[in-house]
C-alpha cells in the first residue's frame, strides 16, 4: 500500500464531521468522482457513529482511524476499544418493516467495495472498508 495516515478521534458525536472533511479531502486527491466520495462519507460516517455508539467508550476514550491508499483503492479502518461482539450476531434488516436503528453495517456494506467487520470480546471492533478506483474491482 502507498500512503497512509492515522488520526485518534474522541469519542464524541460531533468529531464525526472531521472525520468526514479528512474523508472527503483523501478520497478527492486519489481521483474519486463525488458520487464515489459521497458514499466514501457515508459509509465512514457510520462506522465512526458505531464505534461511538456501540463500543460503550467513555466520551473521554479515543477512537482510531487509518487511510491506506495506493493507485487502485482506499482502505479505511475504523477500530475502538470498546467491548467487542459476536460478529455472527448481525443480522440482516428485514427492509420490508424496518425498525429504527441497525443499518450500519447493512449501509456500509451496500457503499462498499469490500467489508471485514473483526470483534474481539472484551477487546474492541474493527471494520474496515475498502473502495477501489474507478472499473479497478
Amino acid at each position: 500500500m502507498g500512503d497512509s495516515l492515522s488520526i485518534s478521534i474522541p469519542s464524541k458525536p460531533e468529531y464525526v464531521s472531521v472525520v468526514r472533511l479528512t474523508t472527503s479531502a483523501i478520497a478527492s486527491r486519489m481521483g474519486f468522482n463525488v458520487e464515489e466520495i459521497e458514499d466514501i462519507k457515508v459509509a465512514v460516517a457510520e462506522a465512526c457513529t458505531n464505534a461511538i455508539i456501540h463500543s460503550n467508550c467513555k466520551q473521554d476514550d479515543n477512537f482510531n482511524i487509518h487511510f491506506g491508499m495506493d493507485e487502485k483503492k482506499i482502505v479505511i479502518q475504523v477500530q475502538d476499544q470498546g467491548n467487542g461482539f459476536y460478529c455472527e450476531a448481525v443480522e440482516e434488516p428485514d427492509l420490508t418493516s424496518p425498525k429504527e436503528g441497525g443499518l450500519g453495517i447493512f449501509i456500509i456494506k451496500s457503499l462498499m467495495d469490500e467489508v471485514v467487520l473483526e470483534s474481539d470480546i472484551g477487546k474492541g471492533t474493527t471494520i474496515k472498508m475498502t473502495k477501489y478506483l474507478g472499473d479497478d474491482i
